[in-house]
C-alpha cells in the first residue's frame, strides 16, 4: 500500500497559511476517511444489562418528575462514540424510556423518527397523530417524522420501553428539532386492526391513503404468532425471521431504519453474515448467547445488544426446550437508500 506525506511533514508556515484560509490538505487525512479494504467503525460491540439498568431508571422516576424531565430516559450510549453523543451507533439512539402510573408525557413533534418496543408493564398508551394506541409488553409502536406524539398512563406500575431513532443522522446533517403542542384530541384509529393480517387489506389501500404511515401500531401478539406458524411450515428454515413494514406498500415500516422479529429453535445457534449495516439485538423472550468477532455476550430478557457493521455476529438459544425471542433494529434502509449496503458473506 503506498505510503502517504503525513501532515508534520509539511512546514510548519505553510501549516499555518492553510489554516488562516480555512483550508486542510487532504493527502495528510485520506487513509482516516478512506481506510482501505473496509470502514473503520467508532460502534463497539455493547451490551446493556436491563437487571443492571431498571433500577437506575426506577431510581430517575424518583429523583425527577415527569413535569421537569419531558421524557425521561436513560440513553443507551455506545462508548466507541463517546458517551456525550448519546449514540448506539453512527445512526442510531437508543433510550429506556420510563411513565409511571397517573403521568402524562406532553405533546410533541420532532424530525426524527422514533418507534417504541415495550419493555414492561401494562396500563400506557402512545398517542400518535390523534391515534391512541395501546402498550402491551413487545408491542412495536411507530412515532414517524413530524408526528405529533404523547404519552399517558393509566396502570398503577411503571412501564418501561425502549426507543429507537434515527436521532444522529438528523443530528448531523443539522435538521434535528423539535416543536411543542397541546393534547391531542383523539380521533377514531385502529390501524393495527385493519392491517392485523398481511393477505387482507382495506381495498381502498390498493389507492394509497393520503396517510404515509396507515399502520402505527404492531402488536406482538400477532408478530409472535407469525414467527411460530413459519418456525412450523419451514422446519428446515434456518432464520426465522419477519420484517416490520408499511401494509400498504411493502417496504420498511420507517424510512431510515429497518425493524424485525426473530425466533431462534430451541438450542439453535444462528451464524448471521459480515453485513455493512450496524444492527441492535433486544431479547424479548429467553436467553441469548451473542458472539460478535472476538467478544461473547449473555443476553437475559430484556437486554439489549449493539454490533458494528461489517462484523459478522452468531446467536444462540441458551435453552435446549424453549424458543427464543428477539427483535432488531439496523440500518439496513438507509444503506440501500445511499448505495452503501454489502453482503459479506
Amino acid at each position: 500500500m503506498q505510503e502517504l506525506a503525513l501532515l508534520e511533514d509539511l512546514p510548519a508556515d505553510y501549516r499555518e497559511a492553510l489554516t488562516r484560509e480555512n483550508l486542510v490538505p487532504l493527502w495528510p487525512n485520506l487513509r482516516a476517511v478512506l481506510p482501505p479494504g473496509k470502514p473503520r467503525p467508532k460502534t463497539r460491540a455493547t451490551h446493556w444489562s436491563y437487571e443492571a439498568l431498571k433500577p437506575l431508571l426506577l431510581k430517575a422516576g424518583e429523583l425527577t418528575p415527569i413535569e421537569k424531565a419531558e421524557r425521561r430516559v436513560l440513553v443507551l450510549a455506545n462508548p466507541g462514540h463517546g458517551l456525550e453523543n448519546m449514540q448506539a451507533s453512527a445512526a442510531m439512539y437508543l433510550g429506556m424510556q420510563l411513565l409511571m402510573p397517573g403521568e402524562w408525557a406532553a405533546a410533541h413533534r420532532h424530525t426524527p423518527n422514533a418507534v417504541r418496543l415495550i419493555v414492561e408493564g401494562e396500563g400506557a398508551h402512545t398517542t400518535v397523530d390523534g391515534e391512541k394506541c395501546p402498550m402491551s409488553r413487545g408491542d412495536l409502536i411507530l412515532t414517524p417524522t413530524g408526528l405529533w406524539h404523547e404519552h399517558g398512563h393509566d396502570g398503577d406500575k411503571p412501564v418501561v420501553w425502549l426507543d429507537v431513532l434515527d436521532l444522529p443522522l438528523v443530528y448531523y446533517m443539522e435538521a434535528s428539532y423539535h416543536v411543542d403542542g397541546p393534547r391531542q384530541n383523539i380521533k377514531p384509529g385502529h390501524g393495527d386492526r385493519i392491517y392485523a393480517r398481511g393477505g387482507v387489506v382495506p381495498t381502498a389501500a390498493f389507492q394509497r391513503q393520503s396517510n404515509a404511515y396507515p399502520m402505527l401500531r404492531y402488536p406482538w401478539v400477532e408478530a409472535r404468532a407469525a414467527l411460530e406458524a413459519l418456525a412450523t411450515d419451514q422446519p428446515k428454515l434456518d432464520a426465522v425471521q419477519i420484517s416490520y413494514v408499511n401494509p400498504e406498500t411493502g417496504a420498511d415500516a420507517q424510512n431510515i431504519l429497518g425493524y424485525y422479529a426473530l425466533m431462534l429453535r430451541p438450542g439453535q445457534t444462528l451464524r448471521l453474515p459480515a453485513r455493512s449495516p450496524s444492527a441492535v439485538f433486544h431479547v424479548m423472550e429467553g436467553a441469548i448467547e451473542a458472539g460478535v468477532d472476538e467478544q461473547s455476550f449473555t443476553l437475559a430478557m430484556a437486554d439489549t445488544c449493539c454490533v458494528p457493521g461489517y462484523t459478522a455476529v452468531s446467536l444462540r438459544n441458551r435453552s435446549a426446550n424453549a424458543p427464543a425471542f428477539l427483535f432488531i433494529a439496523d440500518e439496513t434502509p438507509l444503506h440501500r437508500k445511499l448505495g452503501l449496503f454489502e453482503n459479506r458473506d
